[in-house]
């Protein structure tokens, strides 16, 4: 693909690594070596290739938290300062969705207000599950209402939680229980409530919403059988899912966005690539062979990300 003079796309799945990030993922031999080989020039590089003008940057699985709060407290302000650092150092290259050191909610009250209004980050990026709790925990409540508070965009990454590890040989836990665990927390975010609780929160789901588009008509069947869960999702699921937001990453095919699509509009489509784990070429190559309009493809890969994040026009 031709490099591009004039980048205009936002790519809102792009993952960084701070030295301190890369320090802990080596010592625990997570194995993800495009996380230890990358770095600010790599992503610009691809970036550029791809006519990417900003990338949304938020950390990798596993996230900041190994089961100690100090110690996630102080990876998540080294890592947020980080990426706060290189947008700063690149102006309008890289945009910052700031990690919390959840399940600590303390601690994660403290790291919103620092990244919103010391280090001005443009919202939070959360993994799907820690300790073997989902997003919708009510343990997680005060958090969720100061995000709605702040009526701050919220980028979901999946993880694998602990009851799901090393289930089959040769199947790597990012291969299926990713796309599972996305589904898991959409899942919780609605029938707990949180959703329809915190309605300015806006939130972005990973690569398509994972396996929520083909389990919608369990979800619906589910709201109509418990009768009981017409408090926590009065409009219902279809509701919370059609103004949820999702990205395209490892999604850029007919087998996924036609699945997304039968769910949501274009208008909740957003452009994103998992660098450094898939280029961002291939993503816009995957978009292109879809066959959307030129108009539908310019909101997928900018309009829709400004809309909630105006800050990133130009």
């Amino acid at each position: 693909m031709a490099q591009s003079t004039q980048p205009f796309r936002i790519d809102v799945h792009h993952h960084y690594a701070s030295p301190a990030f890369v320090a802990e993922i080596k010592a625990r031999q997570t194995g993800q070596q495009p996380l230890i080989d990358w770095s600010p020039a790599r992503s610009l590089d691809e970036m550029d290739r791809a006519g990417v003008r900003t990338a949304m940057t938020s950390v990798a699985p596993p996230g900041v938290w190994y089961g100690d709060n100090a110690a996630a407290r102080a990876l998540a302000r080294e890592s947020n300062e980080y990426a706060a650092r290189i947008s700063a150092d690149h102006p309008g290259r890289f945009g910052a969705f700031a990690a919390l050191p959840l399940p600590d909610v303390a601690g994660s009250l403290a790291e919103i207000e620092y990244a919103f209004d010391v280090l001005k980050a443009d919202g939070v990026g959360l993994m799907t599950s820690v300790n073997q709790q989902w997003l919708g925990d009510h343990a997680f409540a005060p958090v969720m209402d100061e995000l709605n508070r702040r009526k701050a965009v919220v980028y979901v990454h999946p993880t694998c939680p602990h009851c799901c590890r090393n289930l089959m040989a040769d199947v790597p836990d990012h291969l299926i229980e990713f796309a599972t665990d996305t589904t898991r927390t959409i899942a919780s975010l609605m029938l707990t409530g949180t959703a329809h609780r915190c309605p300015d929160i806006r939130f972005i789901f990973a690569h398509a919403g994972g396996t929520m588009p083909f389990l919608t008509e369990r979800m619906t069947w589910w709201a109509g059988v418990k009768k009981d869960l017409v408090a926590q999702m009065p409009n219902g699921p279809l509701h919370e899912l059609k103004r949820f937001f999702y990205d395209t990453g490892f999604s850029a095919n007919a087998y996924a966005l036609s699945s997304l699509l039968q769910l949501v509009s274009v208008s909740q489509v957003m452009y994103g690539t998992d660098f450094p784990f898939r280029g961002c070429v291939e993503n816009v190559e995957g978009l292109k062979a879809y066959g959307f309009g030129a108009g539908d493809l310019r909101a997928i890969e900018r309009d829709n990300a400004i809309r909630i994040m105006p800050q990133l026009a130009p």
